[in-house]
C-alpha cells in the first residue's frame, strides 16, 4: 500500500517521471518510488510560504530530516520508505541533502548570477536526483559524470518548461532572458546529452530506467533551438503521439 500511495504521489506532482518509471520493471519502480516522492516535498518547501524566511524554515525542516532527526519529527511516508537506503546506498544522503540545500534559493527572488549559477543549481537538482537513482539501481563511480551529463541536459529542458509558471511567482529564472541566450544554453543541454550517450557503455543496462525520465530532453532542446520564442510563451512541447512513441522506444531498446 506505501508504494502505490507514493507511486499515487508521483503521478500527481510529477506525470512524466511517473510515466517513464511505469515504463521500468515493477521491482524498479518499487526502489524509485520514494526517492522521487521525497524529492517533490523537497521540491515544495520553498514554495511554502509567501514569506522566504518561512519557507527556508520548512526546507530546513527536511534538511534535517535527511540528517536522521526524522524519527523525532514525524517523517513522511517518502522518507520512511527511503531511510534504509540512506546509510545502506553510496552518497545517497548527501546527495539528498545537497538537493535540499541547492533549493534554497527556491525560497527567494533573487535571480542567478550568471550561466555557472545555474549551472550549478541543475546539477545539484537535477544532477544530484538522477545520480541518486542510479546509485540506488547499482551504479558505481565510473557512470556519475555521464549520469550527470545527461541528467544536466534533462534538467534544462525542464527547467525552459517551468519558466512561465517560475516568472508568474515572481521569479528570473534565466540569468539572460534573450531569444540567444535561451538558445545557446538549449546547446549546451543538448551536448551534454549527446556526450553522455556517447559514453553509454559506463552505466549498466540494470541502471537504464534511472536516467529514462528524460527521455524527452534531447527534442525539446532541439525544439528550443529553433524556436526560443516557445519557451517564454510555455509551449516547449512535443505532440503526444510522439511524447509516448518515443517513451516507448527508449523504454523498450534501454537507450535512453
Amino acid at each position: 500500500m506505501s508504494v502505490s500511495t507514493l507511486a499515487a504521489t508521483v503521478e500527481r506532482g510529477d506525470p512524466d517521471r511517473f510515466a517513464a518509471t511505469m515504463a521500468a520493471p515493477p521491482a524498479v519502480r518499487a526502489r524509485l518510488w520514494p526517492l522521487y516522492a521525497l524529492n517533490l516535498e523537497i521540491a515544495r518547501a520553498p514554495w511554502a510560504s509567501a514569506e522566504p524566511m518561512v519557507s527556508e524554515m520548512r526546507l530546513q525542516w527536511w534538511v534535517d530530516a535527511i540528517e536522521g532527526a526524522w524519527s523525532e519529527r514525524g517523517a513522511s511516508l517518502a522518507l520512511s520508505e527511503l531511510s534504509p537506503l540512506l546509510s545502506d546506498v553510496p552518497d545517497l544522503r548527501m546527495l539528498m541533502l545537497g538537493a535540499a540545500e541547492a533549493r534554497r534559493r527556491d525560497a527567494w527572488p533573487d535571480p542567478f548570477e550568471d550561466g555557472e549559477d545555474l549551472a550549478a543549481y541543475l546539477d545539484a537538482t537535477s544532477g544530484n536526483i538522477m545520480w541518486a537513482a542510479a546509485r540506488i539501481l547499482g551504479a558505481d563511480d565510473r557512470a556519475e559524470r555521464v549520469v550527470r551529463d545527461f541528467a544536466w541536459g534533462a534538467g534544462l529542458a525542464s527547467w525552459f518548461r517551468a519558466i512561465p509558471a517560475l516568472e508568474a511567482a515572481g521569479r528570473q529564472p534565466l540569468p539572460d532572458g534573450r531569444a540567444s541566450a535561451v538558445v545557446a544554453l538549449a546547446r549546451e543541454g543538448r551536448a551534454r546529452i549527446g556526450r553522455a550517450r556517447a559514453a553509454r557503455r559506463l552505466v549498466p543496462a540494470a541502471v537504464a530506467p534511472a536516467l529514462l525520465p528524460g527521455w524527452q530532453a534531447d527534442a525539446l532542446l532541439s525544439l528550443a533551438i529553433r524556436e526560443p520564442a516557445r519557451v517564454a510563451e510555455g509551449r516547449l512541447a512535443t505532440s503526444e503521439a510522439l511524447r509516448r512513441a518515443t517513451l516507448a522506444l527508449r523504454a523498450i531498446s534501454g537507450r535512453w
